[in-house]
């Protein structure tokens, strides 16, 4: 499928014939170029000056090798990248990925979609992504250690708190940002607010480890109620994953009232009627760092299940998968729509394949992608710079507050912008447009850079 538009077909095809192995990159570009149909053809003036030419380049595309020595004393070597994807609105901004899936067309596609996610926040700030193919699980805290100083021996150069800001992401949490934050300190001789997901003691905000959890469920709460009257409460809930996104996720629609049956790993997922105990589950999966398999032997009436995309079998009224790119398969989506699902929300970052989302827009199903949804995170992540560059330190009660402020906010201007260009209700294409005007606005208001 390609966009019915010859401009933004062009556009499509341009990126293909530049990058053909990047399928990641292209199916994040694809969804973006069609929700745009109907802004290219009210504002044609946007073909001018190559806004869309110049979006679709990162800015700066690095690749460097980590070397690092292992609990025997020898030498691995992984691959890190860093995308600095688009500065037009602010900094760039985005989180580090440790994982064995990581390579260029990921960084690429998630650095794209960072720069509308964060476009949406209305906060200042551009759009990046970085990682590596490294594995921290089943690592020492040594190797760990040892990686990440390697690591930043090279990203350093690149960063800054008024040039780039890095997070952490999937396999890079608040031990992996302290080894990171650590060596920067050590390389620049300066402290600073050079990145984000900092411990609360060494300048780090409040709310941050659950704020796209927390964030997640704020937007469901601002969706239900402005389109359909309702509220999360006395839904049944699907929540993939059971990293810090979906637990926070699940702690928190259970505080609407919500009732949440299931949860996830890599391996297979549980299902308790009576409702996640989330306690149990943060025990096990963020203290003890087990498999999730271990809930169903520690929880009565709690069972467990092999493979993890059956879990979209399960009926629902909300979907909200938290766990990685494309984990909901036509299959699956079909699937959650023969169930009566009313809404599905992206946890994580373009959780949904190309034909799935294709399928659920042909459906009475509320559907807001990654890029509004998730957005939580990062919003969070702004805050923290905030208060670094003023030396401060907010209450949890005004970051969560100004969480649900912003996560509100994002949801009008979804809905707005898909009233202006003529698709009411529809999330997806009023994301994509309201992340798009904000960076496309700035862009042609530089000139040409």
């Amino acid at each position: 499928m390609t966009p019915e538009n010859d401009y933004l077909s062009h556009i499509y095809d341009l990126a293909k014939q530049r990058d053909p192995h990047k399928p990641e990159f292209h199916q994040a570009l694809l969804e973006l170029l069609i929700a745009l149909t109907p802004v290219i053809e009210k504002t044609p003036s946007l073909c001018k000056r190559g806004i869309l030419e110049r979006l679709i380049e990162p800015e700066r595309l690095i690749q460097f090798r980590v070397a690092w020595r292992d609990r025997d004393g020898e030498t691995r070597v992984n691959r890190g990248y860093r995308v600095q994807f688009n500065s037009a609105l602010g900094p760039y901004k985005g989180g580090l990925r440790f994982h064995p899936t990581v390579n260029s067309s990921i960084i690429k596609f998630l650095g794209f979609e960072q720069t509308f996610k964060n476009s949406l926040t209305g906060l200042p700030i551009g759009g990046a992504k970085g990682g590596s193919d490294f594995d921290p699980r089943g690592k020492t805290d040594n190797e760990v250690m040892s990686f990440c100083q390697s690591f930043m021996s090279e990203l350093f150069r690149h960063i800054g708190a008024s040039t780039d800001v890095p997070a952490g992401d999937i396999g890079v949490g608040n031990r992996e940002i302290g080894y990171l934050y650590g060596e920067y300190c050590r390389l620049m001789n300066i402290s600073e607010g050079a990145m984000t997901g900092k411990g609360i003691f060494a300048g780090g905000s409040m709310l941050r480890t659950e704020a796209t959890g927390y964030g997640l469920c704020y937007f469901a709460e601002s969706m239900l109620a402005g389109l359909r009257n309702g509220s999360l409460k006395g839904k049944t809930i699907i929540i993939s994953g059971s990293g810090n996104v979906a637990l926070y996720a699940i702690k928190k629609a259970q505080a609407f009232g919500a009732r949440v049956i299931a949860a996830s790993d890599s391996g297979g997922y549980i299902i308790d009627e009576s409702g996640i105990d989330w306690a149990l589950l943060r025990q096990i999966k963020e203290r003890e760092r087990g498999r999730i398999s271990e809930y169903a032997s520690r929880k009565p009436g709690a069972s467990y299940h092999e493979g993890c995309s059956g879990i979209w079998s399960v009926p629902c009224d909300v979907a909200m998968p938290c766990a990685t790119q494309n984990e909901i398969s036509l299959e699956s989506a079909q699937q959650l729509i023969n169930n009566g699902a009313v809404a599905i929300l992206e946890g994580s970052n373009m959780s949904c394949t190309f034909d799935a989302v294709q399928l659920i827009m042909e459906e009475p199903v509320l559907y807001v992608p990654a890029k509004a949804a998730n957005a939580g995170g990062v919003a969070v992540s702004g805050l923290e710079m905030a208060q670094n560059a003023g030396h401060a330190s907010w209450s949890y009660e005004k970051v969560d507050d100004m969480l649900q402020s912003i996560m509100n906010s994002i949801f009008h201007r979804c809905i707005d912008a898909a009233v202006e260009y003529g698709h009411p209700e529809n999330l997806l294409i009023g994301a994509n447009i309201a992340g798009f005007v904000k960076v496309s606005k700035a862009m042609a208001w530089q000139g040409v850079v």
